[in-house]
């Protein structure tokens, strides 16, 4: 109908919404919230978007109810055939199997609802494959109606069950069959419930009762039925008969007011049109507390996504902090830089003498820089092998951390376990690209200091003296200023160092002048550290690719879809 248009494109926009996993992470309670998204979008395939898109379509009832509580016999026994099979294994019903009178057979074998169920048109009682359903057609049953026997609500077969809950999600009318032994069961109460909440429409059958407790029987489930404000629904009562056989119909006077209330509900076009009306109007009402339910699920997902990357980004941020650390306590002044500029300087009266013959000092590397031109090369190597190590390290701890702060939580230690990735992956470690990326990096950092020298000397006033030093040399004691501050060395390694920085920094200051000196290493030890930055936001990405790669629902759109259902509830018929 018409009418209909606005709610079904709301319905279509919030199934395309639907189509991605929103809850990919263990957070909360997260079956109960993937089981109600799975109820939701079934119901919106099997039976809201097919209904509304064909408001006239002939009726469902879908019979359903306990393991052995007869309702395959009492299908046949409605239709006058044996269509389906009964027997006394369970569970009995492996395939659900739809009938319906042959002038409405072609809406149910198309895929108008439960499309993702493949159809096997049959005309005989078989067992059906697990999975699949079963169309059959039989004259006794009156156009405009079809029954469908589902499995057990409650049988020992997962798949069973939630396929009994999707068949009676996707019902205009349940017919709800139980026993005088299993009528009290919790099971059978918990879908009533749900039957009444979502105000579908519903018809209970008691069977199998012993003929002198019917009475007692039939009025305690009646006032179950209104304690759990259920009341006005229609009960039918079948006593307990000895059948010849477990493929035997039930006699048909015991059938008779099923068959005449059906019968009267399939002949009535305005009686089927309120079933229609009351299971869709509850099936639409529910959305709206449904969806803000599933928001607020989606919210908690969203949060704990967030947390999960806010972990990975601290974690690198901790591996930066270190590697600010490593440049700030002299540790890169160790080993091969010291033996390289040993080389040159030496020790032994290195710092008695430095204050007082920084002149001749200058003086003397000038020379040797101009006469060999060679150590700063070795110098270079040393302080870019020293550097990269630094950042390898820095990585390293950074995956470590982020790996076991993510481990720490449900939600990190799932995420992973769908991503395949061990304990003993790689992800606890810096990227097997990191050591080329690394180099690379601080090749382009060690190119962009010789440029702010070569820039810095370019002033007319300090060109002849960074001339005769060299741009290569000025360039690497720049380098070696970076790095200054002896915080982490002790015993002769301070002296060393502490020489090592002092006089590189002397030397420019006699070049450059001081100010332009301190300038200078801020701005190259800021160049070092952003590239540091970029790489470590690179590794980072491991981890929260994770995350992003799950997808994550906006629970805003979520409840806006709930407040358009309710807006547009009054255009449906």
């Amino acid at each position: 109908m018409p009418g209909n248009d606005g709610i079904l494109v709301v319905l279509r926009d919030l199934r395309r919404r639907l189509d991605h996993e929103l809850f990919p992470l263990a957070i909360g309670n997260v079956d109960a919230d993937r089981r109600a998204l799975k109820e939701l979008t079934g119901q919106l395939d099997d039976y809201l978007l097919p209904r509304l898109a064909a408001i006239d379509a002939p009726l469902l009832a879908v019979v359903g109810g306990s393991t052995g509580a007869g309702k395959s016999t009492l299908v046949n026994s409605i239709v006058g055939a044996d269509v389906t099979e009964p027997g006394v294994l369970r569970p009995t019903t492996l395939a659900p199997t739809l009938v319906a009178n042959p002038a409405d057979a072609g809406w149910f074998e198309s895929d108008g609802i439960l499309p993702t169920l493949p159809r096997v048109i049959s005309r005989t009682a078989q067992t059906g494959d697990p999975g699949t359903l079963r169309v059959a057609t039989a004259a006794g049953l009156p156009p405009g109606l079809a029954l469908l026997d589902a499995p057990d609500i409650d049988s020992v077969v997962t798949a069973n069950r939630e396929l009994a809950t999707q068949l009676l999600a996707a019902a205009d009318l349940w017919l709800f069959v139980t026993t005088a032994a299993r009528y009290a069961d919790e099971v059978p109460w918990s879908f009533l419930r749900t039957a009444r909440d979502r105000s579908t429409a519903l018809a209970v059958v008691l069977q199998r009762a012993p003929t002198d407790a019917l009475g007692p029987v039939r009025a305690d489930l009646a006032r179950l039925l209104e304690a759990n404000g259920l009341v006005g629904v229609p009960l039918f009562t079948i006593p307990e008969l000895v059948l010849p056989s477990e493929r035997a119909r039930l006699p048909v006077e015991a059938v008779r007011p099923i068959t005449d209330w059906l019968g009267a509900l399939s002949a009535d076009a305005t009686a089927r049109a309120r079933v229609v009306r009351q299971t869709l109007s509850g099936a639409l009402d529910s959305l709206t507390t449904r969806l803000p339910a599933l928001a607020d699920a989606a919210e908690r997902q969203r949060r704990g996504a967030a947390e999960l990357r806010a972990m990975a980004v601290k974690a690198y941020e901790s591996g930066l902090s270190a590697f600010d650390e490593g440049m700030r306590d002299g540790s890169l002044l160790r080993g091969e830089v010291l033996a390289r500029w040993q080389d040159f300087i030496g020790t032994g009266d290195l710092m008695r003498s430095l204050e007082s013959r920084v002149g001749w000092l200058r003086d003397r590397i000038a020379a040797f820089f101009m006469g060999r031109g060679a150590p700063d090369k070795g110098l270079r190597v040393a302080l870019e092998s020293g550097v990269e190590s630094l950042i390898r390290a820095a990585a390293d701890g950074s995956a470590e951390r982020a790996m076991e702060s993510w481990l720490a939580t449900p939600s990190g230690r799932d995420l992973l376990e769908r991503a395949g990735v061990g304990t003993s992956s790689r992800l606890g470690r810096a990227s097997g690209e990191l050591p080329a990326r690394a180099a690379s990096a601080v090749r382009e950092w060690q190119g962009h200091v010789l440029d702010l020298v070569r820039s810095q000397g370019a002033d007319r006033r300090t060109v002849a003296r960074a001339a005769s030093f060299g741009v290569n040399s000025l360039g690497v004691l720049l380098m070696l200023a970076v790095f200054a501050s002896t915080g982490g060395l002790t015993g002769l390694e301070i002296g060393i160092a502490g020489g090592t920085s002092l006089l590189s920094q002397k030397l420019l200051e006699a070049v450059f002048g001081d100010q332009a000196v301190r300038t200078l290493t801020q701005q190259a030890r800021d160049d070092l550290r952003q590239r540091v930055r970029d790489l470590f936001t690179e590794e980072e990405r491991r981890f929260t690719a994770l995350v992003d790669g799950t997808g994550e629902a906006n629970p805003d759109a979520l409840r806006a879809v709930a407040r358009a259902v309710g807006e547009r509830r009054g255009e449906t018929p």
